[in-house]
């Protein structure tokens, strides 16, 4: 391996620590205006865009959009809480990789039995479980994407010398995307699943009230 491939694998390593996600405890404690919001997400999850000069983290007209998609529930007296933004943070994420209904299943049960609902396990006990798991899982990952970056530099071993360096990289692309595609269709099969269990238990509902 090059001291070039060395320095870009520690690159990426690097950036992977790096990768921060916002503690509860980071969030205010105080209920927040819509521009009090956005700045407060954007000081937050700046790092995390590709153009962090040009990219939005979050506008006035997202927010809007996930009220009206029942992503968001609406705001007290034109106020956030505190559970308003862990629900922003989860939507951030997912956003990149999902669908707007496919969120919408995702969060909406999620909302409905623990968001402001009064009891010691709320929305904040859910978010603090699934983040809690963050170290753990970024070090599983960099060791995984390490060990496809080695194996990338084995691969074209008979292409010309010059193209040597590029079909690498493709290569290593290549193992990285397969990746996220096996994941995302993981993904998207058990959120159809969770679909498909909500919309029986409504059905089966209904008939009950017929009876």
């Amino acid at each position: 391996m090059t001291i070039n491939t060395e320095n870009l694998l520690n690159s990426i390593l690097e950036s992977m620590d790096r990768i921060e996600y916002i503690k509860p405890s980071d969030v205010p404690n105080i209920d927040l205006y819509m521009d009090q919001v956005t700045t407060f997400m954007d000081s937050r999850l700046r790092s995390t865009a590709r153009y962090p000069q040009e990219d939005k983290i979050l506008t006035k007209t997202m927010i809007n959009n996930y009220a009206k998609n029942n992503l968001l529930p609406p705001p007290f007296k034109k106020k956030y809480s505190k559970e308003h933004v862990l629900l922003l943070i989860f939507i951030y994420y997912y956003k990149n990789i999902l669908s707007i209904s496919d969120i919408q299943t995702l969060l909406q049960p999620i909302t409905e039995k623990y968001f402001q609902n009064g009891q010691e396990f709320n929305l904040q006990s859910v978010y603090e479980e699934v983040f809690g798991m963050e170290k753990e899982q970024v070090e599983l990952l960099k060791k995984d994407v390490a060990e496809k970056f080695h194996r990338s530099e084995e691969t074209f071993a008979g292409a010309p010398e010059e193209n040597q360096d590029f079909l690498r990289k493709f290569s290593f692309i290549c193992m990285l995307s397969l990746d996220v595609y096996v994941k995302t269709m993981i993904i998207e099969k058990m959120i159809d699943a969770l679909a498909a269990e909500k919309e029986k238990k409504t059905k089966a509902g209904k008939e009950e009230k017929k009876e």
